[in-house]
């Protein structure tokens, strides 16, 4: 069983095109590192790639891209890996892919919904595909089925991780009986799509910040450093609302019991107005080719949008080093304003 965890429009003269290219063949990021790219993952495989997938505009197809630096990831190849089906629950949006190497097996966590407009297309819930060989970017994608939950409710957003040699799966959910959008759940797997156990609810959006627009926990992600857990997850609208908290948990506690768990009171990362920075928020974590932790997540570079912001395809994926305080907990705010990340 393999561990891996996972969820600049630049114009003008050439002068000032001049800077990013310089950076990009130091291989130095510039941010927006990719764009129209939502919901990233970016991780570093044992392999010595990046792998990089999120969700497109269209939200028709899974994609997937890598480079052996994290700025290469700008300009690298994308493969298609699996299509939106013609009719049936799979056949409309996909959102959020996430893609991880469970015993020997390349498998990408996906939400879909289906065609045909309406209230149902937003009837979203999580499947998988998987690879028949061991090169993700050119094996054979095909369906492995849907993920299996105590509800038969609006899910999404699935991410895995092994801890102490158990591997779970955490994801968002609507519970019947609780009147959010979506909280926060966890369990250990029996396989990539069955619980082998009764899944704990670990938050649910009441604070102010959770619940502008919609009341919101979503896409979890996970960072183990200095003996704890640390658990971001997005709240609020997907315009510039959307904002990070985090849950926090010792690494010997019983991750399954919510007690364990703190949540933040106030965001741990918002809109940046000084950094024209809107709306960061569906997170992943990864580290830099100098060791450096970094957080991967999407953002706007303005604040007005026309329609739904669901609709709206600036979420350009973006990268920024993790600080950490003396007591060890990371320090994401403010997010970095566009341009080389140093």
């Amino acid at each position: 069983m393999d561990p891996i965890t996972r969820r600049l429009f630049i114009a003008g003269s050439t002068a000032t095109l001049a800077v990013p290219a310089l950076a990009q063949r130091r291989a130095v990021p510039v941010n927006p590192l990719v764009r129209q790219r939502a919901d990233a993952q970016v991780f570093r495989h044992t392999d010595g790639w990046y792998y990089l997938t999120g969700s497109v505009p269209e939200y028709d197809r899974l994609v997937l891209r890598r480079s052996k630096t994290i700025a290469g990831l700008t300009t690298a190849k994308e493969a298609v890996l699996w299509r939106h089906e013609a009719s049936g629950p799979r056949s409309g949006f996909l959102w959020a892919p996430e893609l991880h190497l469970i015993d020997g097996r390349w498998i990408m966590y996906f939400a879909a919904g289906p065609s045909g407009g309406g209230e149902d297309v937003f009837r979203i819930r999580t499947y998988a595909v998987v690879c028949d060989g061991p090169d993700p970017m050119t094996g054979k994608w095909s369906v492995l089925g849907q993920l299996e939950t105590p509800w038969d409710s609006f899910n999404l957003d699935s991410t895995s991780f092994v801890h102490r040699g158990t591997r779970y799966l955490a994801w968002a959910q609507r519970e019947p009986g609780i009147e959010t959008n979506s909280n926060l759940y966890l369990a250990p797997l029996a396989t990539p799509l069955t619980l082998a156990a009764k899944p704990a609810r670990l938050t649910v959006p009441t604070l102010p910040w959770e619940i502008r627009g919609y009341k919101v926990a979503e896409a979890p992600a996970l960072l183990a450093r200095n003996g704890r857990l640390f658990m971001t997850y997005s709240a609020s609208a997907t315009d510039a609302r959307y904002c990070l908290g985090m849950l926090t948990a010792k690494d010997d506690a019983d991750i399954m019991d919510p007690a364990v768990w703190a949540k933040s009171q106030q965001p741990v990362m918002k809109t940046s107005v000084a950094h024209r920075i809107y709306g960061p928020g569906h997170n992943s974590f990864t580290v830099d080719e100098r060791g450096r932790d970094m957080l991967v997540f999407h953002a706007r570079d303005y604040e007005a949008i026309k329609g739904d912001p669901l609709f709206d395809p600036n979420r350009h994926t973006r990268v920024q080093p993790i600080r950490y305080d003396a007591a060890g907990v990371p320090q994401f705010d403010p997010p970095v304003a566009n341009g080389p990340v140093r």
